[in-house]
């Protein structure tokens, strides 16, 4: 059984402040189960560089990354679009009153029901890969705009995903294009995705390259291609960064697609959510394993740490996204790191975070963090053995907050001022998402 707790209210910040530090309020004041703290002003941070190091590239989020619903309206209020993959993810962007044109469906295989869904809405830009997508996207959405999916995968990634996703752009491609145009479907574009956290970046120039070729192909099966979707792989932790990749992109563009009337669009997950998320966990319980001799002869201790959260909650990116890890303990100590282990609450013994790490020594009662923990971990966790998933605490500073309060779904009663009441902020017009914002970078 999913446990549904109530949402706790925006901390609007004032002074300097960062996430560990709030971590330790919270903690201080009697807190026991996991929990994140989500920086929103990392995220307009990285959009506005976004904005800077790919100014051609609209970002259109994707929400199968993190959904938190705040995440997702800050990011609308921003101007960005969103990649969407299901009716759930559909009905979430649409809610907030995002039009239907800053939505791609980019799920290339499709239930029917969620396609009808989606042409009663309005969106219409989706995405296709294969001869039965057609047909049945002839049959439930004939005014479809289509985008084909190409595979080009990059060297490494941490995900790799064209081996679900997307035809070959050279033997599949062209007939799959000529197909859409003896059913009278129309195709406006070409997409790919070189794999989530592509550690290549050069993958970007060789796929456009083929997007290029399939651009006039598409024109000489009578199609009017219009739309790139350079789909997403970008870095997010803390520390990464984007210019190499961005050069090759705004490169690749120049040389293939130098003109201007192509709208560019990209698929970027991760690079929104995973450093703006923070999470908590506590020490529960602890336990030493007799010593083992090691290489050098000397007699070595093993510790097993149990936390409050593990890998079939917040942890499921250890097993699913390919995710390292890294334990912080909450408060800095002197003392040396040991050999130890980070092990779930569950009673499965697949619940380990970390088999092989090195922390100072703790004691039950103690916290662990754990940063840049937003991107493919909230939307997957569960409540596994009825330990709850952990509830978000998103942090802004107070400037900022004053530009994006009118913009949110939410009013003054969302938010907490340290003890002071909240001002009541005005109405906000019937859609206020209908219109980009420009917020100044990041105030933290």
């Amino acid at each position: 059984m999913k446990v549904i707790e109530e949402e706790q209210p925006v901390m609007v910040m004032e002074g300097p402040w960062n996430p560990v530090d709030v971590i330790r309020d919270v903690v201080g004041g009697g807190q026991e189960d996991p929990f994140y703290v989500m920086d929103l002003g990392e995220v307009v941070e990285r959009y506005h560089h976004w904005k800077e190091m790919m100014p051609r590239v609209e970002p259109f989020y994707a929400v199968k990354c993190n959904d938190d619903k705040l995440l997702v309206s800050t990011l609308a209020a921003l101007g960005a679009g969103f990649d969407c993959a299901s009716k759930a993810e559909l009905q979430l962007v649409t809610g907030l009153g995002v039009r239907p044109e800053r939505i791609i469906f980019a799920n290339p295989a499709k239930p029917a029901s969620h396609l009808r869904w989606a042409a009663a809405a309005g969106v219409s830009c989706v995405t296709f890969d294969s001869e039965t997508e057609l047909l049945k996207t002839k049959q439930h959405m004939p005014q479809a705009r289509l985008v084909i999916r190409i595979r080009c995968d990059a060297s490494s990634a941490q995900c790799p995903l064209g081996i679900k996703f997307g035809c070959d752009p050279v033997s599949e491609a062209p007939r799959l294009l000529k197909l859409a145009a003896v059913l009278g479907l129309t195709v406006v574009g070409v997409s790919f995705h070189v794999g989530s956290g592509a550690r290549e970046t050069a993958v970007y120039g060789r796929a456009l390259q083929y997007a290029r070729d399939l651009f006039e192909a598409g024109e000489a099966a009578g199609h009017r291609m219009g739309l790139l979707d350079v789909g997403g792989g970008f870095p997010g932790n803390s520390g990464t960064c984007i210019r190499e990749v961005s050069a090759v992109i705004n490169a690749a563009l120049e040389t293939h697609f130098p003109s201007h009337s192509v709208r560019v669009i990209a698929e970027p997950g991760r690079y929104f959510a995973a450093a703006a998320y923070t999470l908590a966990a506590q020490i529960h319980a602890t336990r030493e394993l007799p010593a083992k001799t090691a290489e050098d002869g000397t007699l070595e201790k093993h510790t097993m740490y149990f936390i409050n959260d593990g890998v079939y909650g917040s942890f499921n990116c250890v097993l699913y996204d390919h995710q390292q890890v890294v334990a912080e303990p909450l408060e800095p100590t002197s003392e040396c790191s040991l050999p130890c282990s980070v092990w779930g609450p569950s009673c499965d013994a697949l619940d380990c975070v970390l088999p092989a790490t090195l922390l100072p020594p703790r004691m039950a009662g103690d916290w662990l963090v754990f940063r840049d923990m937003g991107a493919y971990t909230l939307p997957v966790a569960s409540p596994f053995n009825g330990f709850p998933t952990p509830r978000v605490r998103h942090v802004v500073d107070k400037r900022l907050w004053s530009i994006l309060k009118d913009l949110w779904p939410l009013t003054g009663t969302h938010f907490s001022f340290d003890g002071v009441p909240a001002p009541q902020t005005p109405p906000s017009s019937p859609n206020p998402l209908d219109t980009p914002v420009f917020v100044e970078c990041a105030l933290k």
